[in-house]
């Protein structure tokens, strides 16, 4: 059967459609993105702009035709973290339903993370022993550890790339370079926030592989020297923590503008990698965590997966 989702982000609405059955891979077969940025319309009152309305309804009626031009079976509808935190998202939502019929579900955090972790664990496989994933997107960061398909735990922290580019480097966001003082200050937010979250993950015992998914980890293990998008999805690649501190040191210097100009940066999110390296490295330092692997199957795969369970009678 021919799936689509629809993953309604804090940076990208994305529509993912997939032909699969149970127990067999989901095949790609087409891939459409907008970059709407939706967490940058909400405002300091914390309720979506009318512009941001406006841009998600857009993205969401050309996701609805293009879906229905690949000729899906099933459609699929989700929202994540700039939906679930702003104080009008369900009333836009509301909105949205009647004008389109697409009723987007909103994931709490801990959903992300368990779906990640699905995805997760069915790419590496029951060889991978105790897994623990890391998930940075736009407003949060997911992380996740387990045995089985279901994590033992499930977290999510207030820590993702977009949010914390607006709140600690503006410079950054006006494609300048980050303020050193900001990045420390950054870096102090992310360790304070982050060690509860690391003690419960240790306190499930050492994993036997770490894994990341999400753009801003394979942004991130591209700068640091991971194979291109065009060798593969199959290929290896890894981001280590000593290259994660090169890389922290190196967008320091050098304007987001420009950091744009680099093999495997996106120009919509070239301003979000300066917090994103530094939340990166601030988890694996305190899950003392050398190196992570790079997973190219994440939450809507997850979703994907899920659904053909349900689907099947599993």
């Amino acid at each position: 059967m021919r799936l689509g989702v629809l993953d309604v982000g804090s940076n990208t609405v994305h529509l993912l459609v997939v032909d699969a059955h149970r127990g067999a891979h989901p095949t790609p077969m087409h891939d459409d993105r907008w970059p709407v940025r939706l967490a940058e319309h909400v405002g300091p009152d914390d309720l979506l702009s009318r512009a941001g309305e406006k841009a998600l309804l857009e993205s969401v009626e050309d996701a609805c035709r293009q879906a229905e031009k690949q000729g899906c079976d099933d459609f699929m509808a989700l929202a994540t973290s700039a939906i679930r935190e702003a104080r009008n998202g369900q009333d836009v939502l509301d909105r949205i339903r009647r004008t389109t019929g697409v009723e987007l579900q909103v994931l709490t955090g801990e959903d992300e993370a368990r779906l990640t972790f699905l995805a997760v664990r069915r790419w590496f496989g029951w060889s991978a022993g105790r897994l623990l994933v890391l998930d940075i997107g736009g407003g949060s960061l997911e992380l996740a550890v387990g045995m089985d398909e279901l994590p033992d735990v499930a977290l999510s922290v207030p820590l993702g790339a977009g949010r914390m580019t607006r709140r600690f480097l503006p410079d950054a966001l006006a494609g300048g370079r980050p303020d050193l003082a900001a990045l420390d200050a950054l870096e102090q937010h992310a360790t304070k926030l982050l060690e509860p979250a690391a003690a419960r993950l240790k306190a499930a015992g050492p994993p036997d592989l770490v894994a990341a998914t999400s753009k801003t980890f394979r942004t991130l293990a591209r700068l640091g020297g991971a194979a291109p998008s065009s060798a593969g999805i199959r290929t290896p690649r890894e981001l280590s923590l000593t290259g994660l501190d090169q890389l922290v040191r190196f967008v320091s210097r050098i304007e987001s503008g420009a950091l744009a100009e680099l093999p495997g940066v996106s120009a919509n999110r070239a301003h979000q990698v300066p917090a994103g390296a530094t939340v990166a490295a601030a988890s694996l330092r305190l899950l003392d965590v050398p190196f992570v692997r790079i997973c190219p199957w994440a939450l809507r795969e997850g979703v994907i997966l899920r659904r053909l369970d349900s689907l099947e009678g599993a």
